[in-house]
């Protein structure tokens, strides 16, 4: 019979080389963030270009102008960091983002500037801690990049839930 202390140590030991084998590299973290972040810019842009010219409110239509010049900011250094790190972008919107663009598209007028906001907040939320786990996760260049986007994203959670009032 194994003594105890002998039974601590190998599960101990099996216990650091199973997280070890399944611990993804940061190399692996850039991949998976790219992929999830360069889908939601592409959408943030091309749902605000169609907000800022659909949207009711001044303070909506202004706050879509921004997401558009920020987000493709965003997205342009994004691809800096990706191409850099040879990590491919899809040129296009996946399946899942053109489905919420086209349900976007088909709010009612009435409905609108109140259905954007709403996705907005929902994608930068997500957003957020997408950008926060990879300025901790990822390779020195993504963790630069994704702490530059979090103040961003930040900036503009709170612009977005200061049009709930």
């Amino acid at each position: 019979m194994l003594s105890k202390h002998l039974k601590y140590s190998l599960t101990a030991a099996a216990l650091s080389i199973s997280s070890t084998l399944f611990a993804q590299s940061p190399m692996d973290n850039d991949k998976a963030f790219t992929a999830k972040v360069s889908q939601g810019g592409l959408y943030e842009v091309m749902a605000s270009r169609y907000a800022s010219t659909r949207a009711t409110a001044p303070d909506v239509k202004d706050v879509a102008l921004t997401e558009v010049h920020d987000h493709q900011l965003v997205n342009a250094g994004l691809k800096k960091v990706a191409t850099g790190a040879h990590v491919t972008i899809a040129p296009g919107l996946n399946a899942e983002f053109t489905d919420r663009l086209a349900k976007l598209k088909a709010v009612s007028a009435s409905d609108f500037d109140a259905a954007y906001i709403a996705d907005m907040q929902s994608i930068h939320d997500k957003d957020e801690k997408l950008f926060a786990q990879e300025a901790a996760d990822g390779s020195d260049a993504y963790k630069t990049f994704a702490h530059q986007t979090d103040l961003i994203v930040k900036r503009h959670i709170g612009e977005l839930h200061g049009l709930d009032k």
